[in-house]
């Protein structure tokens, strides 16, 4: 009998911790988004305020991304210390805070140094929260990890839409000082269901190995074996998959807003529509995003996400008409929407908490690259040809996601296969 079957069902306290859980993760996944596009819809009007062109304002945007990568590291490692609930917590606390800063600046020299602080509290959130979520998933048994990334473009959809709202009526001052306010709020009522539970032990894995031959790590970190070199390989694989489709998110974030306004006249509202038309098309892809998998597989999911997206974001960036390039950014918001969070699935999968640490910082580094890179090309040639790079990113993923068909969902173990969707299929 699989270990699946032979699994005893959870007592009804252990269910309750686990929805707890559950619900306490959600709301910090949609928190988070909300308070990353209350920030991006206002980059129009703090551009303006510190007279930044657009290299400039590439390279201050830069900070968000490399203050994120530089700490994912040293999450991972307080994540280990300290149990990833604490580090959640600590983080979004940090993030709730630092958001308040980037409209007191004045030259795109201090937006980017208050960037870094911004970018280290966002990408510390991204990694306690992931590793949280993984855990959570084996514990449950599901592949329901697009519901937590579900939730992030949720809260992204909400708070570019309440942006666009409050763009025309309050400084971004004010706004995002609210925002931190909210934030701070949310975190008091979700953040004790974190650190009253302590993470799942991921019984699946364990039960895979005899326990002497596991090695002496805490109950919180246990899981399977240290990966081999082909594991390890793998797990980058699904790294640079993750990479290709964070340079579109981050893109979409960075510049959308920009485009809609400066090469098409829109109005400021509708400009910062252009963010939430995306989060709306990325979040129902990943509210449909387990049944997919389910119908087509991984393999065929992830490379039908990279070709829609291409093909969404070729549009969005080279249509001469506003409504045609809404039309584009939502296409390229459901082709990106599972892409992500499938690979950072498949490497927690096959090498546990350091899988998505490493699958993590390769994916937050297309962060990294999408503000300097499509800020030079913008100089050089212009906007919309920079955000063409999206859509061959994009293509590039659905590639790779091809060619590593073959890569098993899981370390072998007996029955592995269940409760983690084949690869091939």
């Amino acid at each position: 009998m699989s270990p699946a079957s032979s699994a005893p069902a959870p007592s009804a306290s252990a269910a309750s911790s686990l929805s707890a859980l559950r619900t306490a993760l959600t709301l910090f996944f949609a928190l988070d988004g909300f308070l990353f596009a209350g920030w991006v819809v206002r980059i129009p009007a703090i551009k303006e305020q510190t007279g930044a062109s657009a290299s400039h304002l590439g390279l201050a945007l830069l900070g968000v991304s490399a203050g994120a990568v530089v700490t994912m590291t040293l999450t991972g490692r307080l994540c280990r210390r300290f149990g990833n609930h604490p580090v959640t917590v600590a983080s979004v606390t940090l993030l709730s805070l630092s958001i308040v800063l980037p409209p007191l600046t004045h030259s795109a020299l201090a937006l980017g140094l208050v960037l870094l602080l911004f970018g280290a509290a966002y990408g510390s959130t991204n990694v306690a929260m992931n590793s949280a979520a993984v855990d959570l998933v084996t514990a449950l048994r599901r592949p329901v990890i697009s519901s937590f990334h579900a939730a992030f473009s949720l809260g992204g959809m909400a708070g570019a839409g309440l942006g666009g709202l409050l763009a025309g009526g309050l400084s971004p001052t004010v706004h995002l000082l609210l925002l931190a306010g909210l934030g701070l709020a949310v975190t008091a009522v979700a953040g004790p269901a974190l650190l009253r539970h302590p993470a799942p032990v991921p019984a699946p894995a364990q039960r895979a190995r005899p326990a002497a031959d596991l090695p002496r790590r805490s109950a919180r970190a246990a899981g399977p074996a240290k990966p081999d070199r082909r594991t390890r390989r793998a797990v980058v694989v699904f790294g640079v998959i993750a990479l290709c489709t964070a340079y579109g998110e981050g893109a979409m974030a960075d510049w959308s807003a920009l485009h809609l306004t400066q090469d098409l006249d829109a109005s400021a509202g509708l400009a910062a529509a252009g963010y939430s038309l995306f989060a709306l098309a990325m979040t129902a892809g990943r509210l449909s995003g387990t049944l997919l998998q389910e119908r087509l597989g991984q393999t065929r999911a992830l490379v039908l996400g990279g070709a829609t997206a291409a093909v969404g974001m070729l549009v969005g960036a080279l249509a001469p008409s506003v409504w045609l390039v809404l039309l584009g950014f939502a296409v390229a918001g459901v082709g990106l929407a599972n892409i992500f969070p499938m690979a950072i699935g498949r490497a927690g999968a096959l090498a546990g908490p350091g899988g998505v640490a490493t699958a993590s910082t390769l994916g937050y580094s297309g962060m990294l690259l999408s503000p300097p890179a499509i800020g030079f090309l913008a100089d050089w040639f212009t906007l919309p040809l920079a955000l063409t790079t999206v859509a061959v990113l994009a293509a590039a993923a659905s590639v790779i996601g091809y060619a590593a068909r073959d890569v098993p969902s899981a370390p072998a173990e007996p029955a592995s296969a269940h409760g983690v969707l084949p690869a091939t299929e």
